[in-house]
């Protein structure tokens, strides 16, 4: 098993890789892939691959859940004897769990923090940070509105920083409409809160507190589309699954930068700045070497992630990334 600097290694070149390109949520439930099966002891006594049975439990972040569901969906059809549970507590939520050694994988929409870092090493839990996909976070508003045309960065900070006095649209730009606006956005456990606000803020966690806040995708996005005067932000896959039901904003970087469009297109080519970012699993590396099926189901990960990914809404790495993920687990 490789050890973990050279997981840290891999981040550092995909946030590289990113860097060029730019320039520069929710339940514990189980998903629908869970199904019975049963349960095996953690040996490391290996069977044939056609006969894996036992767990593989998965918790973490909302935005990366929609991948890690497919992956597991079809992961079913080859061991139909493996049961999968894929939870959604967040990425902070589920660090909470993994750092104590209750899960085999944590879905992340960000990389682990130093003192995650530090709990899970106090723990004895040993890791491995394998990025999956690109995201972009994508800014939306009902669409009955029809006075937002774009957002720049510095009006997102002035929205969402935790001294804003933003209380009504007029508050942002004095032509748009003076009534209330009403603030969607993920829970402080969530990556994607995480991320949106060192992006926007500078600073992680820095945030307003007056909002509806969620870690269930889902709820903001029900939120959204049932306020006119809403404002909400989450990852692009909920906007993809859900773009009759809002619209999305362009955003502009800086004032005199053009306003885009988060698509597969902007995301990957770094266009669509600064809310684009690498989502990541990461492994417990005992459990891929006692369980055969948590093993296989990464491995499996790995090479159908690619595919995967973009089929719900997110926007694949290079091929060369996958394959350095891959020794990471050899």
């Amino acid at each position: 098993m490789k050890k973990i600097r050279k997981a840290s290694s891999l981040v550092t070149t995909l946030v590289l890789a990113v860097a060029l390109m730019t320039g520069c949520g929710g339940s514990s439930q189980p998903s629908n892939a869970q199904q019975n099966g049963e349960q095996q002891q953690a040996g490391s006594e290996s069977q044939p691959e056609n006969k894996l049975s036992g767990s593989v439990v998965v918790d973490g972040s909302s935005t990366v859940f929609p991948i890690t569901e497919a992956v597991a969906e079809e992961f079913l059809k080859v061991h139909p004897e493996v049961r999968t549970t894929v939870g959604v507590s967040g990425t902070g939520g589920g660090f909470k769990k993994f750092v104590a050694g209750e899960t085999d994988i944590n879905d992340s929409s960000r990389p682990i923090k130093k003192e995650e870092a530090e709990l899970a090493k106090q723990n004895g839990i040993e890791w491995v940070e394998l990025p999956i996909a690109f995201d972009g976070l994508s800014v939306v508003v009902n669409p009955a509105n029809d006075w937002v045309d774009h957002l720049t960065a510095e009006e997102l900070k002035l929205i969402w920083n935790p001294e804003s006095t933003v209380k009504n649209w007029s508050d942002v730009r004095p032509e748009w409409p003076n009534e209330p606006i009403k603030l969607y956005g993920p829970g402080t456990d969530s990556g994607t809160f995480d991320y949106f606000t060192e992006a926007i803020m500078g600073k992680s966690g820095q945030s307003r507190a007056d909002y509806t806040a969620s870690e269930d995708d889902h709820v903001l996005v029900q939120g959204v589309s049932q306020d006119k005067y809403s404002l909400g932000y989450f990852g692009f896959a909920y906007y993809v699954e859900n773009k009759d039901k809002m619209k999305i904003v362009p955003i502009k970087a800086n004032a005199d930068a053009q306003a885009i469009v988060p698509t597969p297109e902007s995301i990957n080519d770094g266009s669509y700045t600064p809310l684009s970012r690498p989502m990541f699993i990461h492994v417990n590396t005992k459990a891929m070497a006692e369980k055969p099926q948590v093993k296989a189901f990464v491995e499996f990960y790995l090479e159908n992630v690619p595919e995967l990914s973009e089929t719900v809404g997110y926007i694949k790495l290079p091929d060369n990334m996958y394959q350095e993920a891959v020794k990471l687990i050899q």
